[in-house]
């Protein structure tokens, strides 16, 4: 949820010092941290659909997927390998940070010839979710009357989501996924492509994510997107042409802060910052920071730079809708029509997504790869699916060699 590399490698920077206090940035934070039409591309490539429906009934005009794609398609059209990413995730799972792409692939050393994920075997493909804000139709999106869609834009569910990835699909000429993969939310996406449309998986990757979203769950994302909500500056979603440094920053980087804690375990943030101070001024009423404070500081004011409010609501409220079993029967019924050999996949430190949402998917899938969930050993918490790459790199080795 999260998941951009350069996030989860920098561990050793917990941001710049000036007297105890974080520095001025060196520039105010834009509106948003959307790329724009007009911004560099990348490695995107772009795939532009007709008039779409929602499970709500709202219509777009027309909605246009953000993918890239590392590999060769081969002649039978089988080859075919779906990576779905995290909530704050986009398509480049791959490749250098650079103009276009502010980060470093996420999954650097799970996907590239010789990799688990082999592009010289697979053709992979990750694509933006809808509603999100790195070149998928989304909030900042410019609808046809030439204003941004804002608070306009409607209400996803996770279906929805999906819905736009089978139009990608058949565009591409894919039949049927070798695997679809995914983690933490795109674990709700791999699972329902999984469950909607068992023909067309042949292999699953369920990674850190659960089959429901909990109430639990539900209330601390809740309690985010009111601390973008309100900030004065968020404005009721319409705020796209404010200047730099007049949009809503404050309020979407502490939802970010209030995120991490979610994505790390307490053992490593104990562990990682005991109760050291970020420098030689006191944080006992001298005026003082403690280090994990410059830590969630840093990361809170960086993420404003590279996603956009409006989307991070989008989003949220669309994890928030998944529920594996809704007009299925249940969640028992709806993964037993689950018809592609399945690697389920948590992390024993996880508090976001907690391993018993994984074991309840293992326990109902009829072709598991060892008859349960793997559950990895990790401080790093619900992101290590992101930085246990050599542990999950292997399993989806098991899984793609089945």
């Amino acid at each position: 949820m999260h998941g951009l590399a350069d996030d989860l490698r920098g561990h050793g920077a917990v941001g710049a010092r000036d007297g105890g206090r974080r520095a001025a940035a060196p520039c105010p934070p834009p509106a948003t941290g959307a790329w724009r039409d007009g911004d560099p591309v990348g490695g995107r490539r772009f795939a532009a659909f007709g008039p779409f429906s929602t499970e709500s009934r709202a219509e777009l005009p027309g909605i246009r997927i953000a993918y890239e794609s590392w590999g060769e398609l081969n002649a039978a059209r089988d080859n075919a390998v779906l990576v779905l990413h995290a909530l704050t995730g986009d398509s480049h799972v791959r490749g250098a940070a650079g103009a276009g792409h502010p980060t470093v692939g996420w999954w650097e050393d799970i996907t590239g010839p010789g990799a688990p994920l082999d592009t010289d075997r697979w053709f992979v493909i990750a694509p933006n979710m809808l509603g999100g804000c790195q070149g998928s139709t989304g909030p900042a999106s410019v609808a046809p009357d030439g204003y941004e869609w804002a608070s306009r834009f409607p209400y996803l569910t996770i279906r929805d989501q999906v819905a736009a990835q089978v139009r990608l699909a058949d565009a591409l000429g894919i039949d049927s996924w070798a695997a679809v993969i995914g983690g933490s939310m795109g674990g709700m996406h791999a699972l329902e492509w999984a469950v909607a449309h068992p023909e067309r998986v042949r292999r699953l990757a369920v990674l850190s994510s659960p089959p429901v979203t909990t109430a639990d769950q539900i209330a601390l994302n809740t309690v985010q997107l009111e601390t973008i909500r309100m900030d004065p500056r968020f404005q009721g979603g319409e705020y796209y042409d404010l200047g730099d440094g007049e949009g809503p920053h404050r309020g979407l980087a502490l939802a970010r802060r209030m995120a991490l804690l979610n994505y790390r375990s307490p053992i490593e943030l104990n562990q990682r910052f005991q109760r050291s101070w970020q420098s030689d001024v006191s944080p006992l009423g001298h005026g003082g920071r403690f280090a994990v404070e410059s830590y969630l500081d840093f990361h809170g004011n960086k993420f404003t730079r590279r996603f956009d409010a409006n989307s991070y609501i989008t989003l949220v409220e669309a994890m928030n809708s998944h529920d594996v079993g809704r007009g299925r029967g249940g969640v028992e019924e709806a993964l037993r029509a689950v018809t592609a050999t399945t690697l389920v996949l948590g992390i024993d430190s996880d508090r976001l997504f907690p391993v018993d949402g994984q074991q309840r998917i293992a326990r109902s899938i009829p072709d598991v790869i060892g008859g349960e969930a793997v559950v990895l050993a990790s401080d790093f918490g619900h992101d290590g699916f992101l930085i246990e790459t050599d542990a999950v790199g292997a399993n989806l080795r098991r899984l793609l060699d089945s």
